[in-house]
């Protein structure tokens, strides 16, 4: 677990912040490959260009157990449903979709957006 924090990319241009969640099933083995999915090495290239390519600036995956959290930084004009309208249409996202939700709690043939559930912000301190 990193104490010292993690370093964020400045943009330039204000931006915008959606957080989600996501359970893995709880089994140790399934986590450690579902990581491991996720690394520079195992992640599919065109599924990170085509979230770059819907407008997404910055995407972060926490875990804790097997409870994921999401956020995802955009630029304030960016509208989520139709990027993920635009993201699930893209060659190798529902491939992708199908390949990890052997780990995923969800039903089967869900998207990413029916997956991942936005979390609603209850505090902030600038």
């Amino acid at each position: 677990m990193k104490q010292t924090g993690y370093k964020t990319k400045e943009y330039g241009v204000p931006t915008k912040r959606y957080c989600q969640t996501l359970d893995l099933k709880d089994d140790p083995e399934l986590i450690a490959e579902y990581r491991k999915r996720h690394t520079e090495n195992e992640a599919w290239p065109e599924v990170l260009q085509g979230i770059r390519s819907v407008g997404i600036l910055e995407m972060e995956i926490y875990i804790l157990g097997n409870r994921l959290f999401m956020i995802v930084e955009t630029p304030l004009d960016f509208d989520w449903d139709e990027a993920f309208a635009r993201l699930a249409a893209l060659p190798r996202q529902e491939e992708w979709e199908t390949y990890m939700s052997i780990f995923q709690v969800a039903r089967p043939g869900a998207t990413s957006a029916e997956k991942w559930r936005m979390m609603e912000r209850m505090f902030h301190l600038y």
